[in-house]
């Protein structure tokens, strides 16, 4: 609380700029004396104030209370002005000084490259290379430029399936044929790619949601002789799947059966239809 003098002081510091008098209350406690009161008018006159009025604390019957917030309350509005709304702010997880690597050769239709990647200590991929076409070339930059920006979402904590899930089925040339006994057919670059990444470093789980699975994989599907596993139900009605246990294998690119017109699915690098068992013939 300021104290009575220090309210003059302040007005008379102001009242050479002021034609008139000054309307400031000057407030005094419930404990003020008749001689607090004398000596206040008094240093008034001496510090040339042309007016002044006070109010003793409580000396009415009625009085306005305080409209002050409570100082918890200035508090806590103060505190919480003052916390930044926390944001979750990635941390990049760069690989060891010395790290294992994968290189890989490949070929899409008429187009040679080769692909390495670079693994954290856990066998994580955590760095892509790519070199493709001539050196200087626009595909060669392009690719250059593609592989330093995944890296960077790996070393990021971007899931390699996220990747996966992006980029395959892209299409555009090159495209056609590879060399790679595992991936026979691809769409582009990029999908061959990432498929090979799949196959490499995604679960068997994930690779069937996403239907991409090795020739000796597809081959275990369609062998004969294999028991298919039977659910018994107590009313003889088959269960239905939980949503979380469907694959994700219908792609939104995938082409409508040209026998049955139902939306096929992805199996390795063709397209099967679940409703008739016609295939896109691609091999």
């Amino acid at each position: 609380v300021i104290h009575h003098e220090g309210h003059l002081r302040m007005m008379a510091a102001a009242q050479p700029f002021v034609s008139g008098a000054i309307s400031k209350t000057v407030n005094l406690p419930e404990t003020a004396t008749i001689e607090d009161v004398e000596d206040l008018h008094l240093l008034s006159w001496k510090l040339g104030l042309k007016a002044v009025a006070i109010y003793r604390d409580n000396c009415k019957v009625g009085q306005p209370l305080s409209t002050s917030r409570d100082v918890e309350d200035e508090v806590r509005e103060a505190v919480n002005a003052a916390i930044v709304e926390a944001q979750l702010i990635p941390e990049r997880e760069k690989l060891p000084r010395t790290r294992r690597s994968q290189t890989y050769s490949f070929r899409v239709a008429d187009c040679h490259g080769y692909m390495t990647v670079g693994e954290y200590d856990d066998g994580r991929p955590g760095e892509l290379f790519l070199t493709v076409a001539k050196q200087g070339s626009t595909l060669a930059g392009i690719m250059d430029a593609f592989a330093i920006s995944v890296s960077h979402g790996l070393q990021y904590g971007v899931p390699l399936r996220s990747y996966v899930e992006a980029f395959t089925n892209v299409r555009f040339e090159p495209a056609g044929i590879t060399d790679d006994p595992e991936l026979r057919i691809a769409s582009s670059l990029v999908d061959y790619i990432f498929r090979r990444l799949a196959l490499e470093y995604l679960s068997v789980e994930e690779r069937q949601q996403l239907g991409i699975l090795s020739s000796d994989e597809r081959m275990e599907q369609h062998l004969p002789g294999l028991e298919e596993a039977t659910v018994e139900t107590a009313i003889g009605v088959a269960p239905t799947p939980d949503p979380a246990d469907v694959p994700s294998s219908t792609l939104n690119d995938a082409p409508l059966c040209s026998t049955c017109g139902d939306q096929m699915v992805r199996a390795g690098s063709c397209y099967s239809c679940r409703s008739c068992g016609s295939t896109s013939g691609c091999g």
